[in-house]
């Protein structure tokens, strides 16, 4: 029982790391930044792109990439699947954030506040 928890558990891990990693190439984001947002280095995540590596989904940052892929579905969904209304929404500044959301989801509470926010608007539509 164990073994099959554990073969679920490193799917998990894959299946992140590859939506991460065309997130990050969708919205345009750098090893740095992604590696910001994940609380890894650059070259960790350069290995994550590559596929030489996978997120252990005990560790907090398969944590960050699940609010990460939270983010993502969430403003996906508000703007019709339009990457570059994401892309320019992330970068512009936000007077209710009172930040660029690009800028706050460095940290793992300005990640949650940013989706916490575009999951309130979404409620809206």
């Amino acid at each position: 029982m164990a073994t099959r928890a554990a073969e679920v558990e490193e799917g998990d891990g894959k299946v992140l790391t590859n939506a991460i990693s065309r997130i990050a190439e969708f919205w345009g984001l750098t090893n740095a930044k992604l590696g910001s947002i994940l609380g890894l280095s650059q070259a960790t995540v350069s290995r994550l792109r590559a596929g030489k590596s996978e997120l252990d989904p005990a560790s907090k940052s398969f944590e960050a990439g699940q609010f990460l892929l939270r983010l993502f579905r969430s403003l996906d969904a508000l703007l019709g699947s339009d990457d570059l209304a994401a892309r320019a929404w992330l970068a512009t500044p936000n007077l209710d954030l009172e930040a660029r959301p690009l800028e706050l989801i460095d940290s793992f509470k300005g990640l949650m506040t940013v989706c916490d926010y575009v999951d309130a608007h979404r409620a809206r539509v």
